[in-house]
């Protein structure tokens, strides 16, 4: 049976390969199984970075640009970082529409999306206001190296942001949410990418992934500051908050 879930150094490979395939269905299988809530959740995102008109972003595993678009629309100056060259295209073709559509052409234009590796990010220490990411550091061979990677490039003070996939404390909602993704996720993958380990993936990543609280307490060990832990839909989904010290 075909698996997209890859421990150790032929995760990357395996992962490329994923968002290869789902690239041009991505966001409307996102759509129908958060049932919408993952553009909340995003914005959500964008609220706690706190973008302000002319400081620097980077999100990181930008995909096709959700969260990087919500940053440039407010006043950010934002650089989109992904792997995948298929998502980025989308991200691209994305902006490209804001630009022709809307009243904020010369933000929206000033927007670059760059292809690189999360956990060996392109850019000199502190060089941006705040960095975030959205679904992506459970997909990282390892998430310490991408979470001390965003440490790095953020300024001192930076805002660091992570939306991901959670584990609810509570365990009759975390066994109803398990069984969802055991159940639904596949079925989509089948339904409009023809291969149910599309999104069966998502389960096994998050069983490997040690969740908001862990992830938590590693960026206090880290030294970040501001610590907070934000818990969505009972836990199931999370945002991790931190500033880089000064």
């Amino acid at each position: 049976m075909k698996t997209y879930y890859e421990p150790g150094v032929q995760r990357s490979a395996k992962v490329n390969e994923l968002f290869t395939r789902i690239a041009g269905r991505y966001d409307f299988i996102n759509d129908l199984q958060s049932f919408g809530l993952h553009r909340y959740w995003k914005k959500r995102v964008v609220k706690e970075a706190k973008p302000r008109p002319g400081e620097n972003a980077l999100d990181v595993c930008c995909g096709t640009g959700d969260i990087a678009l919500e940053l440039a629309r407010k006043g950010a100056e934002v650089t989109g970082l992904d792997f995948s060259e298929r998502m980025l295209e989308i991200a691209r073709g994305r902006q490209s529409k804001r630009v022709t559509c809307t009243g904020l052409e010369a933000n929206f234009a000033s927007m670059k999306f760059v292809s690189g590796d999360a956990q060996n990010i392109p850019f000199e220490d502190g060089t941006f206001d705040m960095v975030t990411i959205g679904y992506g550091l459970r997909n990282l061979t390892s998430w310490e190296t991408g979470l001390q990677e965003m440490q790095r490039v953020a300024k001192p003070g930076g805002r660091v942001v992570i939306l991901e996939f959670g584990k609810p404390q509570n365990a009759v909602w975390r066994m109803i949410y398990e069984g969802y993704l055991k159940v639904f996720s596949p079925a989509l993958g089948l339904v409009f990418c023809g291969d149910s380990a599309a999104y069966s993936y998502i389960l096994k990543s998050l069983k490997h992934y040690p969740a908001q609280r862990l992830v938590g307490e590693k960026m206090r060990e880290m030294g970040f500051g501001n610590v907070r832990v934000i818990d969505l839909l009972g836990g199931a989904m999370s945002i991790n908050y931190g500033e880089k010290g000064r």
